[in-house]
């Protein structure tokens, strides 16, 4: 591991606000993101400077890969237990019932469907809320 120097650097309000900002998107130290703004700045070769951009680009494409992974691995386990209790607790219909039971399906389809659809319209997201479900602490209310 490179030895490493402490260096104080005054930001104003605004500069240091747009580096926690950015800091925040991309997961990232504020240092790692100081640092790599002053090669960029030192670099004279446009090279140096053109791997450094794709560098950076690189890993946040990166991280961005291992979070959708990570929802879709959520995604798949939570829809097969789903699948499973369904077909475990769902007892077969008799063939009269068949064709109302259709019709009521197609129903709750079309409700399920236009729930998502406004759900999506305003930016929420389960995974948003399981994720505060499981951070609060049991019989606690989450602040929302």
């Amino acid at each position: 591991m490179a030895v490493k120097h402490r260096l104080s650097v005054y930001l104003d309000v605004e500069m240091m606000a747009r580096l926690e900002k950015l800091a925040t998107k991309e997961r990232a130290a504020k240092s790692a993101i100081a640092e790599a703004a002053i090669i960029s700045f030192l670099t004279s070769d446009d090279t140096d400077r053109w791997e450094a951009t794709v560098t950076r680009r690189l890993d946040r494409l990166a991280r961005s890969v291992d979070r959708m992974e990570r929802d879709l691995e959520f995604s798949v386990e939570a829809l097969a237990l789903y699948i499973r209790a369904w077909l475990t607790a769902t007892p077969p219909l008799p063939d009269g019932a068949q064709a109302a039971a259709q019709a009521k399906g197609r129903e709750r389809y079309e409700s399920f469907v236009e729930a998502l659809g406004r759900r999506l319209a305003k930016g929420q997201r389960l995974s948003r809320e399981i994720s505060e479900d499981v951070s609060t602490p049991p019989g606690e209310v989450s602040e929302e």
